[in-house]
């Protein structure tokens, strides 16, 4: 602004937080649900996890395991209550094809449509409940992205 102070640029903080040692680890991301398996099926499709071979269909706790072991698990746990509408919510891209054919593939596993964003330049999002309700949003594919 005519002081002729250097403007400052944008901080990496990569490099940084390589160097931070970690101090927690998100072991789970716990979902409370009336049917666990079932639940845990419905999410074993969407994102290619298996369902641990220690889980049952009676089982009170039923987790997905990822394939690396540096994310968190999905764990689906046993509710007798009602519960209110999810406080929080996971927006997922696909690794490959598009946020369309994804779209129809989760309907089609039991997926229901809640709310359509997508615009006519491409942009947007859908979301999608689980069949509990849940809701959680596809955003457009690593390939959509320019």
């Amino acid at each position: 602004m005519g002081s002729g102070a250097p403007v400052p640029s944008r901080v990496d903080h990569t490099s940084r937080l390589a160097s931070l040692a970690l101090v927690i680890r998100i072991q789970h991301i716990t979902v409370d649900s009336h049917s666990p398996y079932e639940l845990a099926r419905f999410w074993s499709t969407v994102t290619g996890w298996p369902i641990s071979a220690e889980d049952t269909p009676d089982s009170d706790e039923v987790l997905l395991e990822p394939p690396d072991k540096a994310l968190p698990e999905l764990l689906f746990v046993t509710v007798a209550e009602d519960r209110p509408k999810n406080s929080w919510h996971l927006d997922l891209m696909p690794l490959s094809g598009s946020r369309d054919e994804e779209v129809e593939r989760l309907l089609a596993a039991g997926a229901t449509l809640v709310a359509d964003h997508r615009v006519p330049d491409g942009r947007g999002w859908v979301v999608l409940a689980d069949p509990e309700g849940n809701q959680f949003c596809i955003e457009r594919g690593e390939s959509e992205r320019g």
